[in-house]
């Protein structure tokens, strides 16, 4: 399962571009998303009003909720108060969401008592299930894989967006023997194709933005050449903080008003922008050399009993061949 944690589209007079927001969201669906993260932090939420986080939810959650998607808010805080009481709002929403995103509190170093402490506040007052984000280099608060897999045994708390950048010795402990129901979704877009390789569940990766379909194929694949591809172009969107990368290519592909991002974010780099054009054409390059490889593999098989023809578009072994990036 892909997710993808939406950017926040601003028009020219700085204000949410709604209608580009909701063309987006529908468009990477339909590419192969299986759900949608509204407020995560590559959509900017800190810079948001209030009246703007409202209204970006609404859309997000009216589109998953027709696509029949996996609908996830970000929320919560450094104060369990307050985050109890912003996971409470979530159940008078529109649509409710299939889950909220929760990160691990930063700052205040809670100690792995606290943050377990937390998380058991707030998934027994939440309305929905808590995806925990582990995101130590942000927070300041590693966790190990003991007690992540404690969190995985409340109640309530349903899996991790787990992006630590590194895969190490507490990671493959997490991944052996996960308590049923509870998923790590990989959360270090570099790292992901590693983590998928080690039974992650899926990921919520800001780069799908750009290669939803890609990333949809390499989970249910595991095809090595992709790993790679979709790694560099990662790499290349990471350069510069997120999502200035994405946004620039989203707004050069004609997919949102503008590139813009509010401060303290500033707009990506002329370098980097193209060292991550780079790496979508080098992604574009191996979906046209697989592209062709089904195609003459199905011209080969086309007989008397084959449904295959030369314009067909199911691939080797009757798979249906997926266009990644258009």
């Amino acid at each position: 399962m892909i997710h993808v944690p939406l950017i926040t589209p601003f028009d020219e007079d700085g204000r949410v571009a709604a209608d580009a927001l909701e063309a987006l969201a529908r468009d990477l669906l339909g590419e192969g998303a299986s759900g949608l993260i509204a407020l995560g932090t590559t959509g900017e939420p800190a810079a948001l009003e209030d009246g703007e986080r409202a209204r970006v939810v609404r859309i997000v959650g009216r589109v998953c909720r027709d696509h029949g998607a996996r609908f996830v808010v970000g929320a919560g805080s450094g104060s369990t108060r307050r985050a109890a009481r912003e996971l409470a709002a979530l159940g008078a929403l529109p649509v409710r969401p299939d889950a909220a995103l929760v990160t691990v509190p930063a700052f205040t170093r809670p100690g792995e008592a606290g943050v377990l402490a937390h998380f058991r506040a707030l998934a027994a007052a939440s309305p929905v299930p808590l995806i925990v984000y582990h995101v130590p280099y942000r927070t300041a608060q590693p966790l190990s894989a003991a007690a992540l897999r404690e969190l995985a045994a409340v109640p309530g708390i349903a899996g991790v967006k787990y992006a630590t950048g590194r895969v190490d010795q507490q990671t493959v402990e997490l991944m052996d023997g996960l308590p049923a129901g509870f998923e790590v979704l990989a959360g270090d877009d570099v790292l992901a194709p590693a983590l998928l390789a080690l039974g992650a569940h899926g990921g919520i990766l800001a780069s799908a933005h750009l290669a939803a379909a890609a990333w949809a194929r390499l989970a249910a694949t595991g095809d090595r050449r992709l790993g790679h591809r979709l790694a560099a172009l990662a790499a290349s969107v990471f350069r510069e903080p997120n999502p200035a990368v994405i946004k620039a290519v989203l707004h050069a592909r004609g997919r949102i008003p503008t590139p813009d991002v509010r401060l303290p974010l500033l707009p990506a780099s002329r370098e980097a922008f193209e060292d991550a054009l780079g790496a979508l054409d080098a992604l574009d390059g191996l979906a046209d050399a697989d592209d062709l490889a089904g195609r003459v593999g199905a011209v080969g098989r086309v007989g008397a009993d084959s449904p295959v023809g030369p314009d067909s578009p199911v691939g080797p072994g009757g798979a249906a061949r997926v266009r990644l990036v258009t």
